[in-house]
């Protein structure tokens, strides 16, 4: 038996049963298992890596629907690749498991399927949730109370516990053999699903005509959503303003909540304007579910002119007739809805605006913000009502959860999809190779529903027709597909005959189509609830247009639990936008778009998820690390900014809003001054020479909020002449909570006063600065010229916002899970970040290199994946065992020997070694903080240049989390 893992269960029982305050690996240790969104703990998450780390696995649930096994199909083909065994048992009580679902895992290679009937002689209720799971000497369990469904695995309140057992442990033993009996009581589901499906279907058909049918009445509720839009619109009202916005992600509700506000208003007159006609007849029935008969409505179109109804639904081309619209008086309609209002800045819609003087103008869109920097907000006088994005929309369940699947798109003789494919050689696009390909991931991915209903996005026109045609000629259940494209070519008959067809399961002459192949007519506007399918075939063009297109399947509709999304990646060069748009990742932070591909559906609200296949993921992070920060994009969020508010934003603004990261600001241009003076000639704030460069010191080697004490002394000076060191720690302690040592105090006074600084242009740019005088015996005095440039409005007024900005920063960021070092865990350092915050009396990250041993700290810095030109003489194997233990290696130059003989003896000299890890150095310059560790083994090796070395096996104190385990380590 493997004494490292008995010595590991043992260490994680005595954690998680005696006391919390030892040291276990993770793997190991028992853990409560539930769905919490706040911590971003999913069961679902737990299975999956689970799954992807097994050697074999067994399952044995009551329940098991389409909805639970689709976010696992991913990983469940990864298994069947790799020839994993796995043996799934469920049962046929109370008809509740889906068999479109059975069928689904029946049809993997790898894995056995079985019923437990309960309707045979002495067979009673069968109710089990187990998971176990196989990895070479142990077996990971959990038992609990998760089905195989969406809902348990995902959002509902459900308890489980995992364990950890040797496969000599007696209670993997007697569950194992618990499931032996069972499924040896069992019947192969080949034998039973025909008698089992029928079963279903008549419950299922009984269940149907037995239901109390509902009618919509005049009386439809508004959601959460509405409710509080309505609130907030009459405390505008009431302030006197005509004019609103509502901000409200594709699926939520806009158009119910205009009604509802128009019920509330009772306006005798009322105008809607869209801008296609399809969305003017979409919203009449809408508003028909929420005023039944009580108003008349009436369309004016290029087909329909209703002009004498009370609530009149119009498109833009219409109204903007100049004959159309003075058949009105400015004043005939009392409130007027613009839909899809980013479009607002065009003439068109401008004539309609200026010509009627409604008292109350609202405007609707999900995405207000404009790439050519029209402003939106100061159209309706900045003026919120509400505002909900996909996010927010899915945590609150107003949107039907997507499952999402980033799968790498097919490579044809040798040739990999990019940006210039559809230039260069369009026949790749519509090759067979691919057409089969699209066909055999679609139906492996499935729907939700009877028949698929799906809309594929392409690059172009032709692609579009090229490949419906293509789809045309295949085999398709028993038939081939049924499918055209759409552009904005076709009429509007045809458009509407087309989505009826998708819509609907057929119409009277039983047609109907499978897929509509389109370029961008779908991305706003058109409501098809009834879509489950979306297939992206196109690279990301913006993260609004993504989202747009994500948003056409998101509405919910009877019989939809869920739609599935299949997003085809390629080598393109936007594929870091995936992350923007799915996760709303909206500040353009490199670590934080990593995280969101690394951390997957442990932060995807609700019950949405989200999945990458390796090379897809792989291409999406090569994409974040090539992304360079552009003033274009910093100058369109900037604007986006800044027409919300009606103002120049600070530093703390773009925090708070989330709009971009603050620090990329001054990453481009030093300080966030040097940035407004570029972009924005309406800014007119002039600094002189040392202001600007004392500016640009706390901005670039203070600002990053990485650690406090800095911070708060410089917020202290900007009021006080003076201070003490005990007088600074009472602060930090009192009102930051935040236990401040005599040394981490000394360090950050070194840091203000340059002395912290050792390269010679450091020194040289920042000589003037001149902060802090030396210590005197009453404390540290506050210099004059520092403060002769305070009094300086201006000036005063950039250095505390970028103190505001970055103290926010550190405690959003930081403050959680700093350990006694002033490291926080799993957050990110440069070398010259972790030599201050270690104390150390200069900066010396030029010369440390893979580590160095100074003032009794050791940080070790390890590329993991190194570049394959890196010089053999560094060349040096570093690597996981497992996530708890981390195999390293020291230099073979200078006293490498003593080095490593002084880190072994880290109790005897006190010596504190920490690590830092990064993937690869396309990351950047900083490292993942992974925490402290202990040297346990050394042993002399060589590395790949034959030069003697020392390999030094490392505990890290906490177990590396799994999502951060698996991205630095595969």
């Amino acid at each position: 038996m493997n004494g490292d893992i008995v010595k590991n269960i043992f260490n994680g029982v005595e954690k998680a049963f005696i006391n919390y305050e030892g040291s276990s690996n993770l793997a190991y240790k028992p853990q409560f298992i539930s769905n919490d969104e706040k911590s971003g703990r999913k069961v679902l998450t737990i299975i999956e890596n689970e799954l992807r780390n097994c050697s074999e696995f067994k399952i044995s649930v009551a329940f098991i629907t389409e909805s639970g096994i689709v976010p696992l199909l991913m990983i469940l083909r990864e298994l069947e690749k790799k020839n994993i065994p796995g043996q799934i048992l469920t049962t046929d009580y109370l008809e509740f498991s889906e068999p479109k679902a059975l069928l689904k895992l029946n049809e993997l290679k790898n894995i056995e399927l079985r019923m437990y009937c309960t309707n045979e002689e002495k067979h009673s209720g069968f109710h089990t949730k187990g998971y176990m799971f196989k990895n070479d000497e142990s077996y990971s369990l959990i038992i609990g109370s998760s089905n195989m469904t969406l809902k348990a695995l995902t959002v509902n309140k459900e308890w489980n516990t995992k364990l950890v057992s040797t496969s000599q442990g007696e209670f993997a033993i007697d569950m194992l053999d618990e499931f032996e009996r069972l499924w040896e009581s069992s019947i192969e589901i080949a034998d039973v699903i025909d008698t089992y499906r029928e079963i279903y279907n008549s419950k299922k058909e009984t269940l149907r005509l037995t239901k109390i049918p509902t009618i919509k009445q005049y009386k439809l509720e508004p959601n959460t959503m509405q409710v509080e839009f309505i609130k907030n619109l009459k405390e505008i009202r009431k302030n006197g303003q005509d004019k609103a916005l509502l901000i409200s992600a594709t699926g939520t509700g806009k158009t119910y909540a205009s009604a509802f506000a128009l019920r509330e208003e009772k306006p005798k007159k009322a105008l809607f304007l869209v801008h296609r006609e399809q969305i003017a007849k979409q919203a009449i029935k809408s508003y028909r579910d929420v005023f039944g008969n009580t108003v008349s409505l009436g369309l004016l179109s290029g087909t329909h002119k209703d002009y004498d109804a009370e609530y009149l639904f119009s498109t833009m081309q219409m109204m903007a007739k100049e004959e159309v619209r003075e058949r009105f008086a400015s004043d005939e309609f009392q409130i007027i809805v613009v839909d899809e209002v980013h479009r607002a800045g065009a003439d068109s819609y401008q004539k309609i605006m200026k010509y009627f003087n409604p008292s109350l103008w609202l405007g609707m869109t999900a995405s207000p913000e404009r790439p050519d920097g029209f402003d939106i907000y100061k159209l309706f006088n900045h003026n919120i009502a509400y505002e909900i994005r996909l996010q927010k929309a899915l945590e609150s369940g107003l949107l039907c959860p997507f499952q999402y699947f980033g799968i790498t798109d097919i490579s044809i003789n040798g040739e990999t999809f990019d940006d210039e494919s559809s230039v260069k050689d369009f026949n790749l696009l519509v090759a067979d190779e691919r057409v089969e390909y699209i066909i055999e991931q679609a139906t492996y991915y499935g729907y939700s529903g009877n028949r698929v209903k799906g809309l594929v996005f392409c690059s172009t026109k032709k692609e579009a027709k090229f490949l419906s045609d293509k789809f045309n000629e295949r085999e398709y259940e028993g038939r081939t597909y049924r499918t055209l494209s759409l552009s904005g070519d076709d009429s509007q008959d045809k458009r509407e005959e087309a989505i009826e067809l998708l819509a609907n399961d057929y119409n009277e002459d039983g047609e109907f189509l499978d897929y509509i192949f389109t370029v961008d007519i779908f991305n706003e506007g058109v409501d098809i609830p009834e879509i489950n399918q979306i297939i992206m075939l196109r690279p990301t063009q913006s993260p609004i247009v993504f989202v747009q297109q994500l948003g056409r399947g998101l509405r919910k509709a009877d019989g939809k639990e869920f739609v599935v999304v299949l997003d085809f990646i390629g080598n393109y060069t936007n594929n870091f936008m995936i992350p923007i748009a799915l996760f709303g990742e909206r500040t353009y932070n490199k670590d934080n778009m990593r995280r969101c591909v690394i951390e997957g559906n442990r932060i995807m609200p609700g019950s949405a998820s989200i999945h990458f296949d390796e090379i897809a993921k792989d291409k999406i992070l090569k994409s974040i690390d090539n992304v360079t920060t552009k003033l274009k994009l910093l100058s369109e969020k900037y604007i986006q900014l800044k027409n919300k508010l009606g103002k120049i934003p600070t530093l703390m603004e773009f925090q708070e809003y989330g709009e971009v990261d603050p620090l990329l600001f001054i990453e481009y241009s030093g300080t966030y001054h040097a940035f407004l003076q570029k972009v924005d000639k309406e800014y007119k704030v002039v600094l002189e020479d040392d202001e600007n460069i004392t500016l640009e010191f706390i901005s670039k080697l203070i600002g990053n909020g990485k650690r406090l004490e800095e911070l708060i002394i410089l917020k202290h000076l900007l009021h006080h002449k003076e201070f003490e060191i005990e007088e600074i720690a009472d602060i930090l302690k009192n009102k930051y909570n935040r236990e401040a040592s005599p040394e981490s105090l000394e360090s950050a006074i070194r840091m203000i006063s340059g002395k912290f600084l050792n390269s010679p242009s450091d020194k040289r740019k920042y000589a003037k600065v001149n902060i802090i005088t030396d210590h005197k015996k009453e404390g540290y005095r506050r210099a004059y010229n520092y403060y002769k440039r305070l009094l300086h409005n201006d000036f005063f007024k950039h250095v505390k916002d970028i103190l505001n900005f970055a103290i926010s920063r550190h405690k959003a960021t930081y403050e959680n899970s700093i350990d006694e070092s002033g490291l926080a865990l799993y957050e990110k350092y440069s070398r010259k970040d972790v030599c201050r915050i270690l104390n150390w009396e200069k900066d010396e990250s030029s010369t440390i290199y893979g580590y160095r041993i100074k003032h009794e700290t050791c940080p070790i810095f390890v590329t993991y994946h190194k570049q394959e030109f890196i010089s053999e003489s560094t060349k040096y194997e570093d690597e996981f065992i497992n996530n708890k233990e981390f195999s390293w290696m020291t230099r073979s130059t200078g006293n490498w020997r003593e080095e490593a003989q002084r880190i072994m003896d880290y109790r005897k000299n006190g010596l504190k070694v920490y690590l830092f890890i990064k993937k690869s150095d396309g990351e950047g310059s900083d490292f993942y903080y992974l925490g402290k560790c202990m040297p346990t083994k050394a042993k002399e090796t060589s590395n790949t240049n034959g030069a003697p070395i020392m390999n030094i096996k490392l505990e890290l104190e906490h177990s590396v989390r799994d999502d951060l385990y698996d991205y630095l380590s595969k």
